[in-house]
């Protein structure tokens, strides 16, 4: 309760001295634009300029090396209280816990690498056209026959973003008006601007409370679309859209019950698969060992566990071949890159080109990465540290509550050679403000052990300890 209150108390007094500042400097207007009403004033604006300015530096952090375990973070500084930034030529190197790079693919060396090197000779950087056109090469061909197998779906398409695979694909399957959409209150950005521009009604259920779930989608059914006669009219279909891990609570999606949810009200399923594909093997319906068959659109980026970038839809044939032709990510965007294809063919075939577990470096990473999520998250706990999420989850987010306490563990981190992540509001609830680590298989027990030192030494001194029993 009395951080909640000073919290608050912190925040109202930013705002006053916020309007304070705008009313004296004036700097509400763009001053090069008389007569114009302002071009980008809006809440978000006040609040950058106000707030999130005195937390900047521990945010939008440059780096100039591979993002591994290891990373080297761009030293820099301000003199005008983090408006602007300068570079300095040296940088600092440091555990790497904020890269979603879960199976260590993130690397510029090894066999992996030559391939991508060759593809790059035989047809370039980019395809220069989208798939409707001549954006589709063998590549591509091959990646999303591989993709499929490994999903355990009929077919599956790839494109060249992970966050326009949800936004530009939802709108598609809605269909626009008489569809209701049911999503999780966590989900990410990319499916809240999905849900948003597909014209579709969407309505909220509580994070991973599946009884919500069951009670709004019943009512929902139960009441039919609004029509302006008052009469009764059934919806066209219901769509339930869910993540497999929830990256900002590192929470795993309760599938199992999901599914029979959606199989008992005839709904169609959509699971978001980003951060859980790979870092849990093939994804979270593997985890629970469902069928992929009773997951309508099995979605996923290949940002995370593949070290490469675009997204990908896995499904029915029938589901795929509508995509090819519906989607605006088909056939307006610009096509995956055959490099980017490459790279994840190769991360693919390391996981299933080997039945062996012994010879299998997929598997391996992928056991690796389980130990290390385990490891890392009891110790955390252990500490009297308050962290959230599922036990297998590779996201291990820590609760602090204030973004200023997020900024300055950040800062604190990074002097012990330690770079760490953080949210805060907006993107979080104000309260509920964490740092964020990531684990990754190529972490060793000791750098693990070490960034477990630092955060105990870090937590005791600036009293940030918030687990029941701990609370000092």
């Amino acid at each position: 309760m009395t951080m909640a209150i000073m919290i608050n108390l912190g925040t109202i007094i930013l705002y006053i001295f916020g309007h304070l500042r705008d009313f004296l400097k004036s700097i509400a207007v763009e001053t090069d634009r008389q007569g114009y009403p302002p071009l980008y004033q809006s809440f978000e604006n006040f609040y950058c300029r106000n707030i999130f300015r005195r937390l900047r530096d521990g945010w939008n952090v440059p780096i100039r090396s591979v993002p591994g375990e290891m990373i080297d973070v761009i030293d820099r500084y301000s003199d005008d209280y983090n408006l602007t930034f300068k570079h300095k030529d040296s940088s600092t190197r440091a555990i790497n816990m904020g890269s979603y790079n879960y199976l260590g693919m993130a690397e510029n060396t090894g066999p992996r690498l030559d391939a991508v090197q060759r593809d790059v000779r035989q047809y370039g950087s980019s395809t220069m056209s989208s798939r409707a056109e001549f954006g589709t090469t063998a590549t591509l061909i091959e990646l999303e026959q591989k993709m499929a197998k490994y999903l355990g779906c009929e077919a599956a398409i790839v494109f060249g973003m992970g966050f326009a695979t949800n936004s530009n694909n939802i709108p598609a399957l809605a269909g626009g008006k008489g569809t209701l959409i049911l999503s999780d209150e966590l989900n990410h950005a990319s499916l809240i601007l999905g849900c948003k521009i597909s014209g579709a009604t969407c309505k909220i259920f509580k994070h991973n409370d599946c009884v919500d779930l069951e009670l709004k989608l019943r009512r929902e059914i139960m009441n039919g679309q609004p029509t302006k006669d008052g009469k009764y009219k059934p919806w066209n279909k219901a769509i339930i859209i869910v993540e497999g891990i929830f990256s900002m609570e590192g929470t795993i999606v309760n599938l199992p019950e999901v599914i029979r949810i959606k199989k008992k009200y005839k709904a169609y399923l959509y699971v978001d698969e980003a951060h859980s594909v790979g870092a849990l093997d093939k994804g979270v319906v593997f985890y629970y060992g469902c069928d992929p068959r009773d997951i309508d659109v099995l979605m996923g980026t290949f940002t995370k566990s593949f070290g490469a970038a675009g997204g990908y839809i896995g499904g029915s044939k029938k589901v795929i071949d509508y995509l090819k032709v519906k989607s605006h990510a088909t056939c307006y965007a610009t096509s995956m890159a055959p490099a980017i294809a490459r790279q994840i063919i190769g991360v693919i075939d390391s996981i299933i080109g080997n039945e062996d577990p012994a010879k299998n470096e997929g598997l391996q990473r992928i056991a690796k990465l389980r130990e290390n999520t385990r490891h890392f998250r009891t110790q955390l706990k252990s500490k009297g540290f308050a962290v959230i999420g599922s036990d297998d989850s590779p996201v291990v987010p820590l609760l602090v509550y204030s973004s200023t306490i997020v900024v300055e563990i950040i800062r604190a981190a990074l002097k012990y050679n330690v770079a760490v992540v953080g949210a805060g509001f907006p993107a979080t609830p104000l309260l509920e403000a964490r740092v964020r680590f990531c684990i990754s298989s190529s972490h060793t027990r000791e750098m693990l052990d070490r960034v477990l030192d630092v955060m105990d030494e870090i937590g005791n001194r600036m009293h940030v300890k918030f687990a029941p029993g701990h609370i000092e």
